[in-house]
C-alpha cells in the first residue's frame, strides 16, 4: 500500500473548506486512499459537488456537515456533530480560509473578526477536540493545518492575514511536539500561490501563473501536503524555489514596500 493509504472505509477523515480548491484535493485524495470522508463547508451545493465526485469514482462513505466555522462555538458544534454521528476522526484537515488584501484601517471590523476567528481559534479548538479524542481511543491520529507562504510577508495589505496564518504555523510546530509522544502528528503546510479562486484571480490569470511557475496546481499543494503529513514532517513550504525566497520576503526594505503599497493599493479591497 501506498504511504497513507489504508483498507477502504477503515477510517474516517475531516476536511474544512473541502467545496472548492486545495480542500476538494485534499477530500478527492484522501477518499482515493480509502478515508470515509466528513466534507464541512459554509454552503451545502458545493460539498454536495464534491461528494458526487468522490462517489463517482468509487470512493468510500461521504457525510456533509454545512456549518460556518468562523464563530467562537463552531468547533464545539462540529466535535458534538461527529460524535452525534457516531464518527471518529483519524485524521484531520484544517483547510478552511478567508483571504483578505486590504488595509487594517480599510478592513470591516467583522472581516477581521471573522479571519482570526476561522484561522487561529476555530483550528485550535478542532486540534484541542479532536486530537484529545484520537488519543483517548488511543490511535494514530494525523492532523494537517494549513497556514501560508504569507507569514514570511508582513507587507501592506497582508497585515491580518499574514499574522493569523503566522500563528497558526508557530501553533501547529509547538502543538506537534505537546503530542508527538502520544502518537498524534501535526503538519503545518505553507503554499505559496495556489491556482484556485481564493485569491480572487481570474481562470485566465490563473492558467498563466501554472504555465509560467509562478503558481501550483491545487492538487499539487493537497498532494505535497498530505505527503508531508503521511513523513511525519512539522512544517513545509511545496516548491523548493519558493523556500529561496524567504530571506528575501523577510528583509525588503521600506524604499522597496513603498512603491509597491502604492501600486497595490488599486487591488486592495
Amino acid at each position: 500500500m501506498k504511504r497513507g493509504a489504508i483498507e477502504r472505509g477503515t477510517a474516517w477523515a475531516l476536511v474544512t473548506g473541502a467545496g472548492s480548491g486545495i480542500g476538494r484535493c485534499y477530500a478527492l485524495r484522501l477518499a482515493a486512499s480509502g478515508y470515509r470522508l466528513v466534507l464541512v463547508g459554509e454552503r451545502a451545493e458545493p460539498l454536495e459537488a464534491v461528494g458526487r465526485e468522490i462517489e463517482a469514482a468509487g470512493g468510500a462513505e461521504v457525510r456533509l456537515c454545512p456549518l460556518d466555522l468562523a464563530r467562537t462555538t463552531a468547533a464545539q458544534e462540529l466535535f458534538d456533530w461527529t460524535r452525534a454521528q457516531a464518527i471518529d476522526i483519524d485524521v484531520l484537515v484544517n483547510n478552511a480560509g478567508i483571504f483578505s488584501f486590504c488595509d487594517v484601517l480599510a478592513t470591516p471590523p467583522e472581516r477581521i473578526e471573522r479571519i482570526i476567528l476561522l484561522h487561529d481559534l476555530t483550528a485550535t479548538q478542532l486540534c484541542r477536540l479532536f486530537a484529545g479524542e484520537m488519543i483517548q481511543r488511543g490511535v494514530r491520529g494525523h492532523i494537517l493545518n494549513m497556514s501560508s507562504y504569507s507569514l514570511w510577508m508582513p507587507f501592506p495589505g497582508l497585515s491580518v492575514y499574514s499574522a493569523s496564518k503566522a500563528y497558526l504555523k508557530s501553533f501547529s510546530i509547538a502543538f506537534a511536539r505537546e503530542v508527538a509522544d502520544r502518537h498524534i502528528r501535526v503538519t503545518a503546510v505553507c503554499p505559496a500561490g495556489v491556482a484556485t479562486d481564493l485569491y480572487g484571480l481570474p481562470p485566465y490569470w490563473q492558467r498563466i501563473g501554472l504555465r509560467v511557475g509562478a503558481l501550483i496546481s491545487a492538487d499539487s499543494c493537497a498532494r505535497r501536503g498530505l505527503r508531508a503529513l503521511w513523513r511525519d514532517r512539522r512544517c513545509i513550504v511545496p516548491d523548493w524555489w519558493n523556500r529561496l525566497f524567504i530571506p528575501i520576503c523577510k528583509a525588503l526594505p521600506m524604499w522597496i514596500l513603498r512603491p509597491l503599497r502604492r501600486y497595490t493599493m488599486q487591488f486592495q479591497k
